[in-house]
């Protein structure tokens, strides 16, 4: 083994008390640090710091003793074994040698990280040049002005994409903000302004270059979990900094309310790209209302301490060449909770959620998932088969056959198919509910939950001297009914209720009303 394969092997172990020692440092700094920008330097520094505690202890490994005699652990030691048949030579074995194998997995790790961070950055570029075309005059205009009020004087360009899930930003040298196919005309113009001054932020203080960076760092230092928990008060601080500076040039109340109505956008947004719904986006809007979150014990710098004493041991094993094998429990994985159309904090099942309770209880929840949440999406002959089910355990194992039967990513934790299905439930109960009438019973709410979203809303609220209030939808495709479906909604007596119509003549006014 070569003395620099050496020399990266021990580099590697030394980093797991080097960075356990710097989170702790960063856990006890921001217990009294408040200001978003200084928790965020102090998160940089730390990831920095950490980085350089690596390369600088592989450059001393190398430069004291080319020949590798470890100045911080003793050198490896191979003792000869007695013969186990007399007359056979002494076989050397090493008593311990970590580097054997740390090198080699970590350096399978960090190409898998690479592969899969360039795999990001090649989407990102697609993103860029397919399925996009560029926003309307009013709003490249209103951009050019915002650009110019928070200070940057580089060009931006905005284009709407059919790709994008959430608003990103793409680019350094040249940035682009992506938004969503419909968000223009799905936000009001001034959520839309907040959400343009938070990419602008993102732009206006390289976010985009440091992120890059900060992949990079992360890919080297993949194995350490310390340095997964700074990576993580980076963003979310990235994410604060931004905040303020919108809430600062505007109404706070408004902007929350602005990410309130994005969360319908949300999904997982990972690197390249600047997402404005990136970080806890209740954390995000608590903190903006001026209601934080009470401090939680971080597990991560408690973790990092326990590396430490795992450090200090494999010392102190390779000192007595009586290493013993360590154990490590693996943190146990976390399930989130389900998404409802009520509430982002439902149980994860109707079983659970009604237990403890009357069972009158717990039929309303099954009468109201059969009735209410799958009304729009279930078959005939799954609707009968529940209804013939005389167990809560054998209407349990349903629901969830239910939802795996629909999921496009089997085998995955996170059901795709059931959270946009709630998404949509609870957007029509929040865009077309009338009085007590809720959204989702509404015409618009059913072909909105059972298509998704429209590509292109031709909305009139308030009508014209000859026709009533209405709505078109324009689909491109719909999956059995054909290309370039047009659906239609009048609302005749202008309360909001807005009801599908297959003549394309009802809208119109009778003469003289």
């Amino acid at each position: 083994m070569t003395p620099a394969i050496n020399a990266l092997g021990w580099s590697l172990l030394h980093l797991l008390w080097e960075g356990a020692a710097v989170a702790l440092i960063l856990a006890l700094t921001l217990s009294v640090a408040r200001s978003a920008k200084v928790r965020y330097g102090l998160a940089c520094a730390a990831l920095t710091l950490t980085l350089a505690a690596f390369i600088l202890t592989f450059v001393v490994l190398i430069e004291r003793n080319p020949g590798f005699g470890a100045p911080f652990l003793p050198p490896p030691h191979f003792p000869a074994l007695s013969p186990a048949v007399p007359g056979a030579a002494p076989t050397p074995v090493s008593a311990f040698d970590p580097t054997v194998w740390i090198v080699p997995v970590w350096f399978a790790g960090v190409m898998v990280f690479y592969l899969r961070a360039i795999g990001g950055w090649l989407s990102a570029r697609r993103w860029r040049t397919r399925g996009v075309c560029a926003a309307g005059e009013f709003w490249q205009s209103k951009l050019a002005e915002l650009t110019h009020r928070v200070g940057f004087n580089g060009s931006v360009v905005l284009l709407q994409s059919s790709l994008a899930e959430v608003p990103v930003v793409i680019g350094y040298l040249r940035p682009v903000i992506l938004l969503p196919l419909g968000m223009l005309s799905g936000l009001s113009p001034q959520q839309v302004e907040y959400i343009l001054l938070h990419e602008l932020a993102h732009i206006r203080r390289h976010d985009y270059l440091v992120n890059l960076l900060q992949t990079l760092a992360e890919g080297i230092l993949f194995y350490h979990p310390a340095v997964w928990w700074i990576s993580g008060i980076i963003r979310a601080e990235r994410e604060n900094c931004c905040d303020d500076e919108v809430a600062a040039r505007g109404n706070a109340r408004d902007y929350a309310a602005a990410l309130t109505t994005l969360e319908e956008y949300r999904q997982a947004a990972r690197e390249p790209a600047m997402a404005a719904t990136g970080g806890n986006l209740m954390k995000r809007i608590r903190r903006l209302l001026m209601q934080p979150e009470r401090p939680r014990a971080a597990l991560t710098p408690i973790f990092s301490a326990l590396l430490v004493l795992i450090t200090a041991g494999i010392s102190i094993a390779y000192q007595s060449k009586q290493p013993d094998p360590v154990k490590q429990a693996s943190p146990a994985a976390t399930t989130p909770p389900m998404h409802s159309p009520q509430s982002r904090s439902k149980p994860v099942t109707l079983l659970a959620q009604a237990r403890g309770g009357t069972n009158e209880r717990l039929e309303t929840a099954w009468q109201k998932w059969l009735n209410e949440d799958v009304a729009y999406i279930i078959t005939d002959q799954e609707r009968a088969a529940f209804k013939a089910l005389t167990t809560d355990e054998e209407r349990e194992m349903f629901v969830n056959q239910f939802w795996e039967r629909r999921d496009p990513t089997p085998g995955t934790a996170p059901n795709e198919f059931k959270i946009e299905h709630y998404r949509r439930i609870g957007y029509t109960n929040q865009r077309f509910g009338v009085q007590s009438f809720p959204g989702w019973k509404t015409d618009r709410g059913r072909i909105y939950i059972s298509y998704g979203p429209p590509d292109e809303i031709d909305s009139h609220p308030a009508g014209d001297a000859t026709n009533y209030p209405f709505e078109q939808w324009r689909y491109r495709y719909i999956q059995g009914i054909g290309n370039d479906v047009l659906i239609e909604f009048i609302d005749p007596n202008a309360d909001g209720s807005f009801r599908q119509t297959m003549d394309p003549h009802e809208k119109q006014r009778p003469e003289g009303k």
